[in-house]
């Protein structure tokens, strides 16, 4: 908040020194909803909230233990409620962010039904949930600020100065719900003008940080799918400088790209790009073509492309789509150059690599390649759901302790057997289960991993959650199916939302009928509402 509680209300009793607008409007009320009201435009939130990741990147370079966090949320209430249960948790939400998922917008948030992640959803729903979760994360602070202006109300109707002052203290140092959001524009919905148009939408409705891929617009995949198609650098390069126009355009300079690579899974490429002069970022990526040299056995024939390379010439193999194909085991180095291409060519912030397992030692060998050219090169990491956590990390458990002489290879199951529940109280799954739990931090420390996410948390929460009060409410234990899961958990973890009516505004309402109505006011939080039952909680 720029201005304190005293220098708001100062300004305004300037304004109307009787207290009150020839209306009739208290003084009081009006500082009340000008705090209550913590951003005028969106856009006024991106401009803030990429200070924020700036400031955070600088204490991530200065201490790598410092990374942040978000998890991927497909509704407003998703991300309101996250912030809460982290600030209720640590005090702070401060190395909190949102991630918006293009691959839940695409199966949950559109028009035509659930979507595969191919970029078939309207760019508009992408922007849509930017600007609901930060409506939601401003009723949040209009929520939370307005229970302490009735707590103000309440020392002063009882002439407690202390308490009044506290209450002013904790109105000037209310932390906002509002934090930044990594939002997913795909591989941009288009050409690099359709990208730049899409990206100012996203950030004048509150993003300040976009997450563009290297694939193919239009034959877009998920990043754990097969059949991925990479666009050459110099195109890429292009969707980056959109972004940072769009950027530039609306005022936000901080303004923060992720450039993901899906480089280390594709294995096809839609075009050959022109090569000017050896060593150019063409050339670069041409080297990395499966080919076939023309030969009197294999000639060039009509329709064929023909390139020039070491001396000779040579085919590209074409699949019957056209596509290129890349030479086999390739990926690795391809990610690297990437990565490279985007920081120094692109001005991208921050590198997204996709992988196909979590396995550190990988992610932290590409990283050490990548800073010999970038020293500060900076990771934002998919913990997808995509990945068997609990397979793969037994898997890497085993073969480490294999390797070392510590087991012996029939000792633990070298297959899916590794997910059984019998293995959970092992020393293997003892220790699978401590490297998940210091897996973040691991990729942080040792493979620059700046920012760690989980893209899909809340798809799989709700259906979890769903299949679980459905089992037993439908069963045998109906309402204690509800009870025992779900409100009783809320009101012992402190949760505002068991407290539901309040949790969407209705004490705003009665508060905001008695600014304007005074004993008037028709108000629903009296003595009949049977939200009182959890006063308590």
């Amino acid at each position: 908040m720029a201005s304190t509680y005293s220098e708001i209300r100062q300004s305004v009793l300037e304004r109307y020194p009787s207290g009150q607008t020839p209306g009739g409007v208290s003084v009081d009320d009006i500082v009340q909803l000008k705090i209550q009201n913590t951003y005028d435009t969106h856009l006024d939130i991106a401009r803030d909230m990429a200070k924020v990741m700036r400031e955070d990147m600088a204490a991530y370079d200065a201490d790598p233990s410092r990374f942040t966090q978000s998890l991927g949320c497909w509704s407003g209430f998703h991300a309101q409620q996250m912030i809460k249960a982290v600030k209720r948790q640590r005090g702070t939400a401060k190395g909190t962010y949102v991630y918006l998922s293009g691959w839940m917008v695409a199966g949950l948030r559109n028009t035509w039904g659930h979507l595969p992640d191919q970029s078939m959803h309207e760019k508009t729903a992408v922007v849509d949930l930017v600007q609901e979760i930060y409506t939601s994360l401003r009723q949040a602070d209009e929520v939370a600020l307005n229970d302490l202006f009735k707590t103000l109300a309440a020392a002063r109707k009882e002439g407690d100065e202390v308490a009044e002052k506290k209450a002013i203290a904790e109105i000037d140092n209310f932390e906002s719900h509002v934090v930044p959001i990594i939002a997913d524009i795909d591989a941009g919905f288009g050409n690099e003008h359709a990208t730049y148009l899409l990206a100012k939408e996203l950030i004048k409705a509150g993003a300040c940080c976009l997450q563009i891929e290297n694939q193919v617009s239009d034959a877009k995949q998920c990043g754990h799918q097969d059949g991925k198609v990479t666009v050459p650098r110099e195109d890429f390069i292009e969707k980056l400088r959109a972004c940072r126009l769009a950027f530039e355009e609306l005022g936000v300079d901080e303004g923060v790209i992720v450039a993901r690579t899906d480089s280390l899974g594709a294995g096809l490429t839609q075009k050959v790009p022109v090569s000017q002069e050896p060593g150019d970022l063409a050339s670069e990526y041409i080297k990395w073509l499966k080919t076939e040299p023309i030969t009197e056995e294999n000639p060039a024939r009509d329709g064929d492309l023909v390139l020039a390379q070491d001396g000779g010439y040579v085919k590209p193999v074409r699949l019957p789509n056209g596509l290129f194909a890349f030479k086999e085991n390739t990926g690795r180095e391809r990610v690297i150059e990437d990565c490279i291409s985007s920081l120094k060519q692109g001005g991208a912030d921050l590198l997204w690599i996709e992988t196909a397992t979590p396995d550190v030692t990988e992610i932290a060998s590409m990283v050490e390649e990548i800073r010999k050219e970038v020293p500060n090169a900076k990771l934002t990491y998919n913990n997808s759901p995509s990945f068997n956590w609990t397979l793969n990390l037994r898997k890497q458990v085993r073969a480490q302790w294999i390797e070392e002489g510590m087991i012996s290879p029939d000792q633990y199951p070298d297959s899916t057997q590794l997910m059984s529940a019998e293995l959970d109280d092992t020393d293997l799954g003892r220790e699978a289960d401590k490297r998940l739990r210091d897996f973040q931090y691991d990729i942080a420390t040792r493979a620059g991993v700046f920012h760690n996410l989980i893209t899909l948390p809340t798809f799989h929460l709700t259906a979890k959650g769903m299949d679980e009060l459905s089992k037993g409410y439908f069963g045998e234990d109906r309402m204690l199916a509800y009870v025992a899961t779900i409100q009783r958990e809320e009101i012992r973890r402190g949760i505002s939302a068991v407290k539901h009516q309040h949790e969407v505004g209705s004490d705003l309402g009665d508060t905001f009928k008695e600014m304007v109505g005074g004993d008037r006011a028709l108000k629903a939080g009296g003595t009949k509402n049977t939200m009182n039952q959890f006063e308590a909680a």
